[in-house]
């Protein structure tokens, strides 16, 4: 007999949390592989095309540009007609994103690549926080945060791999490379599809809404733009954006400030930026179980992202030999990783009640912004021999990012 007492939602089990953060945590790995589909062969365009950094940088603007304007309006969207329906148009982006990469016969069609690829990509915070603190019980939320940061960065890691290594064994044929990646974008998709009562946000017996413990809803309709009177939200807002500054300067232009500062070859610094995500997973599976028994979440932020800016400085001072330096600024990543988890869980607590996909989405506009602004800065740089200027930067920005998120954490202790 079903003992449940009617009205008290069912136990969720392990298993169900498992899937849903499973499946979402592959979604927004896919999306993060999607954020890399052109740095890694920017080479191969300079060689076929013909192209500047600064001319590179700007195919990164445009996608996080598109990213972020698409990112705030997608968190209005998910709200009201739900996450699922959105994650799989999503995906289907991604698909047409590749396949544009691979037809490309120069800048236009790589631009069109990166607008593609930029409007898939914004829906992804608000679509998987919004599923994930729905679905997820509140006691494995944590790890949810933690998984999905993980993946995050292992599709930023194995873009790299993929892409060079599919080139490689296609005999430097990168269109090769890019169908490939059209046909990971869609197996993704067609897994989702068949999974999507995993990831149904609709609202149920699982809907954190009908949890135990849960805040009710408000029983007065509010404006939904009022969250953006909260200050939480944007310093949250930079917060991201000086993180993302730091991250845009590592992932895009790392190898060839490396390269140039200590001679190192590019078969070493090309996997720096893998180094450095999968540094960031394995500070995020320690960061998952802070967040349950760390109280001021910002004070974990500061010392991981301190640790993380002390090691960007250090190889920027040319001080380091060079094979010591790279692995420096690879190591970096762990520090950035285990801030994630807090970082996620922060800007829940930040959120009011019934608005969690609007302002996670104006919130992780911030990180498309960040990419926006500092892809080009970062490529000027390296056009006009400032290569120590990449890992000097990045440092500072993880510096303010710190100041950032102690606001935050200040204000959310004081409410």
């Amino acid at each position: 007999m079903n003992t449940t007492t009617l009205g008290t939602p069912a136990p969720v089990s392990a298993r169900q949390d498992a899937t849903t953060i499973g499946l979402i945590g592959l979604a927004h790995g896919t999306s993060h592989f999607n954020h890399m589909l052109l740095p890694p062969l920017f080479p191969l365009f300079i060689r076929d095309f013909g192209l500047s950094y600064s001319e590179l940088g700007l195919l990164v603007s445009v996608f996080f540009v598109i990213s972020g304007v698409g990112q705030a309006m997608a968190g209005f969207l998910v709200d009201r007609v739900g996450a699922r329906p959105v994650l799989f148009t999503a995906l289907g982006l991604f698909v047409c994103a590749a396949l544009a990469a691979a037809t490309a016969q120069g800048y236009p069609g790589l631009m069109l690549a990166a607008a593609l690829a930029g409007l898939g990509n914004a829906p992804f915070h608000p679509v998987d926080f919004t599923i994930l603190n729905k679905r997820v019980s509140a006691p494995r939320l944590g790890h949810a945060f933690s998984v999905h940061g993980i993946t995050g960065n292992l599709g930023w890691a194995s873009a790299p791999i993929f892409l060079i290594g599919v080139t490689g064994w296609a005999g430097g044929q990168w269109r090769t490379a890019y169908l490939a990646a059209a046909l990971v974008s869609l197996a993704v998709l067609v897994l989702l599809v068949l999974n999507r009562d995993a990831i149904d946000d609709r609202p149920g017996q699982w809907d954190s809404a009908a949890k135990p413990g849960a805040q009710a809803t408000p029983t007065h309709e509010e404006h939904p733009m009022a969250f953006l009177k909260l200050p939480s939200v944007w310093l949250c807002f930079s917060f991201f954006f000086w993180t993302t500054a730091a991250l845009s300067a590592i992932q895009s232009f790392s190898s060839p400030a490396l390269m140039r500062m200590y001679g190192l070859p590019e078969s070493v610094t090309a996997f720096v930026v893998t180094g450095y995500m999968l540094c960031g997973a394995a500070g995020m599976v320690i960061g998952g179980f802070l967040v349950a028994r760390v109280a001021r979440l910002e004070r974990t932020i500061a010392i991981a992202m301190a640790l993380a800016a002390g090691l960007l400085l250090l190889t920027a001072t040319g001080w380091l030999p060079g094979y010591i330096a790279a692995g420096a600024a690879a190591l970096a990543g762990f520090g950035t990783g285990l801030a994630g988890p807090s970082r996620d869980m922060l800007i829940k607590r930040a959120a009011p009640p019934g608005a969690t996909g609007r302002v996670y989405g104006t919130v992780y506009s911030g990180l498309d912004v960040g990419f926006a602004v500092a892809a080009p800065v970062f490529g000027f740089m390296l056009d006009h021999g400032q290569a120590s200027g990449v890992f000097y930067g990045s440092s500072l920005a993880l510096v303010l990012g710190i100041a950032s998120a102690a606001l935050v954490g200040l204000r959310v202790n004081k409410r």
